[in-house]
């Protein structure tokens, strides 16, 4: 098993259902003003765009976006990517609930099904082709 580590960075505040609708857009347009960002999400909600421009604040005060001012224009940008983010909160994970191991963590998910051996074939690709270990 692997060993506990301390955690380096904390995770930020939880996203609720519409805050993360709108880092997805934030992350697909990358720096967006607000009315990109609300146009994008007023495809598939009734949004008035200063209900985006209170949840594009928020996101900010939580530490997930943050601001320019293009003249009179706020055009926000992710302070992370979503993969960085992501790979930070399973850091969270492991610390706190799979003591310290990702071993623990990996064959949690594969006993509950949430990983196959596909999925787990694909891993082991990656892992060999990031880490220069070629095998079969």
């Amino acid at each position: 098993m692997t060993e506990r580590r301390e955690p380096k960075s904390r995770v930020k505040a939880p996203l609720s259902g519409l805050e993360n609708e709108v880092m997805q857009v934030v992350w697909k347009l990358g720096p967006a003003p607000v009315e990109a960002v609300h146009e994008a999400i007023a495809r598939n909600r009734d949004l008035k765009e200063t209900s985006t421009r209170t949840i594009l604040r928020r996101l900010e005060q939580k530490g997930y976006l943050r601001h320019e001012e293009q003249g009179r224009a706020y055009i926000y940008h992710a302070v992370e990517p979503a993969r960085s983010l992501a790979a930070r909160a399973v850091r969270n994970i492991i610390d706190n609930f799979c003591r310290g191991s990702v071993e623990e963590l990996v064959s949690g998910m594969v006993e509950a099904k949430v990983l196959n051996k596909k999925d787990l074939d694909e891993l082991e690709e990656f892992v060999r082709s990031r880490t220069g270990k070629g095998g079969n």
